[in-house]
């Protein structure tokens, strides 16, 4: 099964003590599902994670931040984004809408709800074969909690 994990998916799995939320980093690591993520979303984390919020108050250093981006970028299937997908109140969603949508994913794990509270977002990716999903029901899915 393949999936895109939405950014702030991978905030929460890297900042959280959550077990939820490393639960899904493990499942990933332990190829229980694949994962696809496109440039424009490498480069968001990238910036999310340079923050200074992250660099100072969660003591990130820049090391760390260069590892886990190089471990996502080599384990996952990168998807090419043509920049046509227009659907989300939110413009930097669509990046994640059209990951899920190109990459052919089955899932798109969110807790966003400019994605999974819109009705015709959800029914644009139904269409396109993709459940929105939040990340506990989808650790529940795949038998990880």
């Amino acid at each position: 099964m393949k999936v895109v994990a939405d950014t702030n998916v991978w905030v929460s799995a890297v900042i959280a003590s959550s077990k939820t939320a490393g639960s899904l980093v493990d499942a990933w690591r332990n190829e229980r599902f694949k994962l696809a993520i496109s440039q424009q979303q490498l480069t968001e984390l990238a910036e999310v994670f340079h923050r200074e919020k992250f660099l100072v108050g969660y003591r990130f250093n820049l090391q760390e931040i260069a590892d886990m981006l190089d471990s996502i970028a080599a384990m996952a299937e990168r998807i090419t984004l043509k920049g046509d997908i227009q659907i989300c109140r939110d413009p930097d969603d669509n990046v994640i809408i059209e990951t899920a949508v190109r990459g052919k994913a089955g899932y798109l794990i969110t807790g966003d709800k400019d994605i999974a509270d819109d009705k015709n977002v959800l029914s644009f990716l139904s269409n396109h074969g993709v459940t929105v999903i939040s990340l506990s029901k989808f650790l529940a899915l795949i038998g990880e909690i």
